[in-house]
């Protein structure tokens, strides 16, 4: 009976490790993956240990060319053997005696050929009178839109779209967070989660905090709208009302088509605007072959870096601060073909840095750069899953640049990429 347990114990450890595709979802105690999952806490000393690598071969159509989709290449190479991720995850769950969790404890490392870092380390405590609250505080996932948050884990392609990974890289940032969700199985308000945090602002790009403003996020959704039959739709909302202390005088941002500069002494150590806004939903069918799923994101607003990059800056240089309005968004279709192991795939995202500037108004005058360059990517591929713990992925991805006067930009760049990776979880 001890051995039929354990089986029918990891067996649940396993599906839940499935279900919790969102990076900072919370344990769900009302539903029987959840209950399963506390029992092997229990068993196992309320830890849980699992992972997945990321070896994969990728073969781009230049040597040294630049590419969201793993890192730049290097200057004599056009294709590569690599290691993209090799997370390991510690989970530390305590309950109470009514099997109500109070305290959870995450620690997730990334080790790949190119050095060892930390991913997520926080801890979380659950309010158990009204059972609504809960507040997490240390390195986790900020909650801003569904693909920042959705788990490389689950990911059907390679690599989130060119906007995340610019305006929120790694992810991650130092802060603490509230989150409004019932624990409670009738509860009307379920499906409804708020959470709301304050960050640091830079994320993992940098060692420590280099000013004192910080980054208010939130995020609103709202899971499983029965739409009609076998048919479900989530939605989101989130914001980003934050800033950067200014360390120059001078400060630029586009009217008429150009970049004005404003010059003023007082400038220095003010807050440079990040304001983003941003909108998503998921719809998903489930029918005889598996499922459907349309999924759709967009965001836009304000983005403070240096000249040559729209990135958030690493560190404070005396160098002048660019204001840009951008947007961008990512749709994603995903068919299952026959059966779920079998999933065929399309991506289609943009972001645009710059919207004031388009094209041939971007050239050469010592002041626009590649930074103002928007880009629209293609993506297609299929996925296998072979079973629980080995997926393999193959896709193509096709990035577009708008031509523009730039030297080095006046027409496409050749980037486009081949990807094939597998996935071994445990």
């Amino acid at each position: 009976m001890k051995k039929i347990f354990l089986l029918f114990g990891l067996t649940f450890v396993t599906y839940f490790a499935y279900s919790q595709k969102l990076l900072m979802d919370m344990v769900d105690t009302t539903s029987d993956v959840g209950k399963g999952l506390l029992d092997i806490y229990k068993h196992y000393n309320y830890l849980r240990l699992s992972g997945y690598i990321h070896p994969q071969y990728q073969v781009i159509q230049e040597k040294g060319a630049q590419t969201y989709n793993g890192g730049n290449f290097n200057e004599h190479s056009d294709n590569r053997f690599m290691f993209r991720r090799a997370r390991f995850r510690f989970d530390f769950l305590r309950m109470n005696d009514l099997d109500q969790p109070v305290v959870q404890v995450v620690m997730q490392i990334d080790g790949t050929e190119r050095g060892v870092n930390i991913r997520d380390f926080w801890g979380r405590y659950f309010e158990n009178k009204l059972q609504l609250f809960s507040f997490t505080m240390g390195m986790f996932a900020r909650p801003f839109g569904h693909e920042v948050n959705y788990s490389s884990q689950f990911r059907e392609v390679p690599e989130r779209g060119r906007m995340s990974q610019i305006l929120m890289r790694t992810e991650r940032d130092l802060g603490a967070m509230i989150t409004f969700r019932s624990r409670k199985a009738k509860n009307a308000l379920k499906n409804l989660q708020f959470d709301v945090g304050v960050f640091n602002g830079q994320g993992l790009i940098s060692e420590r905090e280099y000013d004192s403003y910080k980054d208010l996020i939130s995020r609103i959704t709202y899971r499983d709208i029965p739409i009609v039959k076998n048919v479900t739709l989530n939605v989101g909302l989130s914001t980003l009302q934050g800033g950067i202390m200014q360390p120059s005088k001078y400060s630029y941002h586009t009217a008429k088509n150009q970049y004005i500069v404003d010059s003023n002494v007082n400038h220095i150590g003010r807050r440079s605007p990040r304001i983003y806004y941003g909108a998503d939903a998921q719809l998903k069918w489930k029918h005889r072959w598996g499922q459907t799923q349309l999924r759709a994101e967009y965001w836009k607003g304000k983005q403070s870096a240096y000249q040559r990059s729209s990135e958030t800056p690493d560190d404070l240089e005396d160098l002048p601060f660019f204001v840009r309005d951008f947007d961008g968004a990512f749709v994603y279709l995903l068919q299952d073909i026959v059966n779920p192991k079998h999933q065929f795939g399309i991506r289609y995202d943009f972001y645009d840095p710059n919207r004031d500037v388009k094209g041939e108004e971007i050239y050469n005058n010592g002041v626009f750069s590649a930074a103002d360059i928007r880009y629209d990517t293609w993506s297609v591929g299929y996925n296998y899953y072979m079973s629980e713990n080995l997926k393999l992925m193959i896709w193509y991805d096709m990035p577009r640049n708008e031509k523009t006067r730039l030297t080095d930009f006046t027409s496409d760049k050749k980037d486009n990429i081949f990807t094939f990776r597998i996935q071994y979880t445990f």
